[in-house]
């Protein structure tokens, strides 16, 4: 019984890194990529014993000749030929189980993404506040670009040349008489 959610965590741990960063993959095979990464974040690349070159090296051993992806039994294979590379002190069984170990339940992590810079020099360049010239009038009050209207003069047919300050008082005016 325990086998069996140990095999069922690692299959999960093999859908999750298959799915990785493609949009198409169902969860079924696994390409070089997503292998080489699962190895890295489930720290089977050691460095000493176990290389990024190595794990290449046994996935080639392992897929089909003309296949570019894995499925899960030669997942299977590739941890049984990495794991007395990585675990050199321990049978081939317990090697295993300790490689099994390292990646049951585990999930691909995103370390290293860029994230948004947030430093005062950014906050200076996108602050609208200390916007000058045409730029300053891109944008209202709060900030808020005026899109379209910020951009282009927008013709009023309303008859008054463009910056007339008393346009629509000549009512008013000829009422007033």
């Amino acid at each position: 019984m325990a086998e069996s959610t140990e095999m069922d965590e690692l299959l999960s741990a093999f859908k999750k890194f298959a799915v990785h960063g493609d949009t198409k993959a169902i969860g079924k095979e696994m390409n070089g990529k997503n292998w080489a990464k699962l190895c890295k974040d489930c720290k089977v690349i050691d460095s000493k014993n176990v290389t990024s070159t190595d794990v290449d090296i046994v996935f080639t051993k392992v897929k089909a000749k003309t296949s570019r992806v894995i499925t899960y039994e030669e997942f299977q294979k590739a941890l049984e030929d990495l794991a007395p590379k990585r675990f050199k002190n321990q049978s081939k069984e317990e090697a295993l189980q300790s490689i099994y170990k390292l990646i049951e339940g585990k999930e691909p992590t995103n370390v290293g993404v860029t994230k948004v810079a947030k430093t005062a020099a950014v906050d200076r360049l996108t602050d609208t506040s200390k916007y000058t010239g045409s730029h300053k009038e891109r944008f209202d009050e709060s900030g808020k670009g005026k899109g379209k209207g910020g951009r282009e003069e927008i013709v009023e047919h309303t008859g008054y040349v463009g910056a007339y300050k008393n346009a629509g008082t000549y009512e008013e005016k000829t009422k007033a008489k």
